[in-house]
């Protein structure tokens, strides 16, 4: 049941990502909206940055057509939830677009990001609700709770993804994954038109990736970084929320920024400070090459997916995300006193 209505959305993104990236390549080319060789970034040549504004209006259109194949919701409130992710990511991709073109200070962006939260909270995209794992109860929330738990939710997304993309393929493949795991769960649960939300920006985001993998010729660019950041951050909580299945998916990249975070106060620089310290840069440095640390990761995302939706004990699924964090810490730390 609604395998059409699926398919058409999956396919009017995935087409129009596949056509408008080679066009955003070329005006990234045109405009001077390039990657440079040096810093972190170790590619040749100038890469155009604009393949976010791509995705995103291939998702765009593709979320309008899958609207147009009438498929019933029982949730009076789905329609201002989906004009909060529009909105959201709307703005938060004219802001990436302006960091792309002239750099914005930390602060900026920053306060962007809570702005887009706000556009979230406005309309219902909120963590209000989940089941405790202990005692297997609903928690429900009150909003001054439920408020800066958002904010936190939402900004700890966009900059997750946005530190994430650091080679070619790396964000838009863990972001894939993530709209495919949330798809199928979002069908099982009986939430079809839901579902065609990730499936629109999964589609969008394969389009993309034969352009982005290694040897990338168009990359993300905080356009893309800070909408698929709030995207998936904003369908995680869109159906009623699936925080543990976003946090199972994303828990390598998650613990990675964390421990981020915490080396850089710990060695007395400001957490916006970029450097080559995230896990896929170490990895990198050891000698691994681009594309197998890219396969790692996506593998082992689809590996917790997997577990997301075939594990029904959240004791068990709170445990693997323990699991999660020690390995990548306990990994971080090798590497760390590996290089000193």
């Amino acid at each position: 049941m609604y395998l059409r209505q699926y398919a058409l959305t999956f396919l009017v993104a995935f087409g129009l990502a596949a056509l408008l990236t080679p066009l955003a390549g070329h005006l990234g080319h045109r405009l001077g909206i390039v990657d440079r060789p040096g810093g972190r970034r170790g590619h040749r040549g100038e890469i155009p940055r604009l393949g976010g504004i791509a995705i995103f209006l291939a998702f765009v259109v593709a979320v309008g057509v899958g609207r147009s194949l009438y498929i019933p919701t029982a949730d009076e409130k789905e329609p201002l939830r989906l004009l909060g992710l529009l909105a959201g990511s709307a703005f938060l991709s004219l802001v990436g677009l302006v960091d792309d073109r002239w750099e914005l200070r930390p602060l900026p962006q920053f306060v962007a990001q809570m702005i887009a939260a706000v556009i979230a909270i406005a309309t219902l995209i909120i963590v209000e609700r989940f089941n405790n794992p202990l005692t297997n109860e609903m928690v429900i929330l009150p909003p001054i709770y439920y408020v800066p738990l958002t904010v936190f939710w939402i900004v700890g997304m966009i900059n997750t993804v946005n530190w994430l993309d650091g080679l070619g393929g790396l964000a838009a493949g863990v972001g894939a994954v993530l709209c495919l795991v949330l798809a199928i769960h979002m069908h099982r649960v009986g939430q079809p038109s839901v579902a065609l939300l990730p499936l629109a920006l999964l589609g969008a985001l394969l389009g993309f990736l034969p352009y982005n993998v290694a040897p990338s010729r168009v990359f993300l660019g905080s356009a893309g970084a800070f909408f698929l950041g709030y995207a998936l951050g904003g369908l995680g909580l869109i159906a009623g929320g699936r925080v543990a299945t976003v946090l199972l998916v994303m828990g390598l990249p998650i613990v990675d920024v964390a421990w981020q975070i915490f080396d850089r106060l710990r060695h007395h620089r400001s957490p916006a400070q970029a450097d080559r310290g995230h896990l896929h840069f170490r990895l990198l440095d050891l000698g691994l090459s681009e594309r197998a640390i890219v396969l790692i990761y996506w593998g082992f995302c689809a590996l917790f997916g997997v577990l997301a939706l075939t594990v029904s004990s959240r004791l068990y699924k709170l445990l693997a995300l323990v699991g999660i964090g020690v390995m990548v810490v306990c990994v971080l730390v090798w590497l760390s006193r590996s290089e000193r």
